[in-house]
């Protein structure tokens, strides 16, 4: 990397700061999982918001596209919404220059620069699924023909943890196509009673547009040049090993384990360093960027056994474990 494009990187770096601090105009407290909302768009994945209603999860992903001037697209997911409603589908027009009906794929909100997948959890498996090859492929099949997404693509998905009723669990193999896992929690006594205050008048804050998508792309190309030392790499091959009961080196993960994470749990901690490395204004991943980030990346990738959930043990003690025990 020459000079300038250091330079260049260097003042596209420093508006990231500029970027949490025009997001925290309207979203009070939750830094930590507006960072890591943040750290899956400049790593290039998606991230799945857990939280009860009322913790600005909506509010959040909008106010990020705002700031970042992208094109954003909620979807509601409802037990009756159908692929074609996410996808899209062909209407038949008439082509005006040979007179004849001709079908013409109508797209679907799905294309967009950030998509909110609100309530993913309601919609039953069939709908969920068509979201699988967009979310990995960034791309659209539909009667035969590949409908490139626009970039950069970020897919939020949010679900409620306390209402399960009604709901259709997401399946593993969906699970773990979601980068980052992010649980979001009551706010602080000083910050509710902000939001109480801020909230209840007639003032809304005006939000200037920090990046622009270009811009955003450009700063994926960053992260992944960060650079990170083999010691590193290697620490974070051992971390996802030990999540494995098989061999594990954690007599608590081979007690409560059912199964470990994999592979792409080791790609996604290596990126997502990165892009916290990034977020923090380095060029370089330290160990606390792989310790901080190991909870939203293998809360979701490791499986508890039943004696486990019956003792009421949770995949984030059983992440504690493994970075204490795996040095």
């Amino acid at each position: 990397m020459d000079s300038t494009d250091l330079t260049h990187y260097k003042t596209l770096v420093a508006k990231l700061p500029q970027l949490q601090k025009e997001i925290g105009k309207v979203i009070i407290g939750q830094k930590e999982a507006i960072s890591e909302v943040l750290i899956s768009l400049l790593a290039g994945g998606h991230c799945l918001l857990e939280g009860v209603p009322g913790l600005a999860k909506t509010l959040m992903v909008k106010t990020m596209s705002d700031a970042l001037a992208m094109r954003f697209k909620r979807i509601q997911f409802t037990p009756d919404l159908m692929p074609g409603d996410i996808v899209g589908t062909e209407i038949l027009e008439d082509d005006h220059e040979t007179g004849h009906k001709v079908f013409v794929f109508n797209r679907g909100p799905l294309f967009a620069n950030i998509v909110l997948a609100d309530e993913i959890n309601r919609t039953p498996p069939k709908t969920q699924a068509a979201m699988l090859e967009a979310m990995q492929e960034y791309k659209v099949t539909y009667g035969g023909n590949d409908y490139a997404l626009p970039k950069p693509f970020l897919i939020i998905a949010t679900q409620n943890p306390i209402e399960q009723a009604g709901t259709y669990p997401l399946p593993e193999a969906q699970l773990d196509r979601f980068l980052l896992y992010i649980k979001l929690s009551y706010p602080s006594e000083v910050e509710e009673l902000n939001v109480l205050k801020s909230t209840t008048g007639t003032a809304r804050p005006e939000l200037q547009t920090i990046l622009s998508d270009e811009e955003i792309l450009q700063l994926q190309t960053l992260t992944r040049q960060v650079h990170i030392s083999d010691e590193l790499i290697d620490y974070i091959n051992r971390l996802v090993r030990a999540s494995r009961p098989d061999g594990s080196p954690s007599a608590f993960v081979k007690q409560w384990g059912e199964w470990g994470a994999g592979p792409r749990a080791g790609q996604a901690l290596v990126l997502c360093s990165k892009a916290r490395a990034v977020l923090n204004e380095r060029f370089s991943v330290i160990p606390d960027d792989i310790q901080a980030l190991a909870y939203p990346i293998l809360r979701h990738r490791i499986a508890l056994n039943f004696r486990a959930e019956a003792e009421g043990i949770t995949t984030d003690q059983v992440i504690a474990e493994l970075i204490k025990t795996v040095k």
